[in-house]
């Protein structure tokens, strides 16, 4: 087996919580695990409160060792209020901290990975590969500019003429791109890019999410409900406010209660809502660590996973969905396009129009009363995730990418 010298650049990372910290930790241990020296730059754990991990205060470099990893985290600057100034500041603060830490980290490198966003990793990550001999791969896990266009979030069109440069700057001096889904796909092949894209879909590890039981429910007070789990980021993009209305819409069923496990910008305005209409069929869980959301998701009856109905989030297809698929949990899904595709071809769930309250209403009354359709859309789901979105296969896929690389400088992979 040919071993690379790897640079893995991600803002986020575990201990934290969350989809990319996730795919993050599990694409690297598995490329650790298959023999490849694999060193993990990222900031010091702070998401999604805004504040600096237990542990972790007061550094500006720490290095660890976990999984066969080399992991560096560096300072950030951040804040639990998430203005304007302070996101401008949390990613700036990583990318020049994380490039003075690369520097520094190693003689050289086979291969650079930044993934994004924020975008700015991947100039970090260009610029350490140009220093380091190495080539640079860049993973884009969202259309960050466009998101952010549609949500309302960026109106600036300077802004977005200099986000269009920078993210055409990163997609062309990449050896390589991957994309996370096929809609990020087809768009990086429509502005040119296919001949260096490759598409490595996001999953889950049916290893760690798996039906763990019924245990939690008790220690949650859920005994005698039906659970609808929301787990994820509480933001814009997910639609927060429409699942306070979904709550307050289903008010009148005494056994159905929302469930939110999560945080993020909404957090504040989720807790003003429930306060304002009393929607005591709402419960905010806060933050679940990644050791304990599978028995979280397996105490639940179903998951919900929403998400604004905007065009590019045809093109969306949110990780959790998989990790209710690989609990043995149904979903519903309010995702136009490329979701709707899975659920559709995987039947372990209901689809429905994105931001339909009455919809999403109808979807769970009807699993609530209909205990053996739960059961099957559950046990397909699981095997259609072992059959289609498995991580450890997601990463091979990565492994193959990166081999094809090659080096700036030609090095044999053991030549060192």
């Amino acid at each position: 087996m040919n071993d690379m010298k790897i640079l893995y650049i991600s803002q986020y990372f575990p201990p934290e919580a969350g989809a990319t910290q996730a795919r993050a930790f599990e694409m690297t241990r598995f490329l650790a695990e298959r023999g490849h020296d694999v060193t993990v730059l990222c900031n010091m754990p702070n998401h999604p409160s805004g504040i600096i991990a237990a542990g972790y205060q007061g550094h500006c470099y720490l290095q660890e060792r976990d999984h066969g990893l080399r992991i560096i985290r560096t300072w950030v600057f951040t804040r639990p209020r998430k203005s304007i100034f302070v996101r401008a500041a949390f990613y700036l603060s990583f990318m020049i901290s994380s490039f003075w830490a690369g520097l520094k980290s190693a003689s050289h490198y086979d291969v650079v990975l930044a993934t994004s966003p924020p975008p700015m990793t991947g100039l970090t990550g260009w610029l350490l590969s140009k220093l380091k001999g190495a080539s640079f791969v860049y993973e884009v896990r969202d259309l960050w500019r466009e998101m952010a266009l549609q949500l309302g979030a960026l109106r600036n069109p300077v802004w977005l003429w200099l986000g269009r440069r920078l993210d055409h700057f990163l997609y062309h001096h990449a050896d390589r791109l991957i994309s996370v889904t096929q809609g990020i796909h087809d768009e990086l092949i429509r502005l040119g890019w296919g001949h260096k894209s490759h598409l490595i879909r996001n999953g889950t590890n049916p290893d760690l999410f798996m039906d763990r039981g019924r245990g939690f429910r008790e220690k949650l007070g859920w005994d005698g409900k039906f659970i609808v789990l929301y787990a994820g980021v509480l933001g814009l993009a997910q639609g927060m406010e429409d699942l306070c209305a979904l709550a307050e819409r289903l008010k009148p069923e005494a056994t159905i209660q929302l469930a939110v496990a999560g945080a993020g910008p909404l957090t504040s305005t989720m807790q003003q809502l429930k306060e304002e209409k009393q929607l005591h069929n709402l419960m905010l869980l806060g933050e679940i660590s990644r050791e304990e959301i599978a028995a979280v998701i397996s105490a639940a009856d179903c998951g919900l996973v929403p998400l604004k109905n905007k065009p590019l989030f045809r093109g969306a297809v949110p990780t959790k969905m998989f990790d209710f698929m690989a609990c043995e949990r149904p979903v519903v899904v309010s995702v136009d396009g490329e979701a709707r595709e899975i659920v559709a071809a995987s039947q372990a769930g209901v689809y429905v129009e994105p931001e339909d309250i009455d919809g999403m209403a109808e979807a769970i009354r009807f699993l609530s009363r209909n205990p053996a359709a739960c059961r099957e859309m559950g046990r397909v789901g699981r095997r259609y995730v072992q059959d289609h979105f498995l991580r450890r296969r997601a990463a091979m896929l990565l492994e193959e990418v990166l081999k094809g690389t090659g080096s700036k400088k030609q090095r044999s992979w053991t030549g060192r």
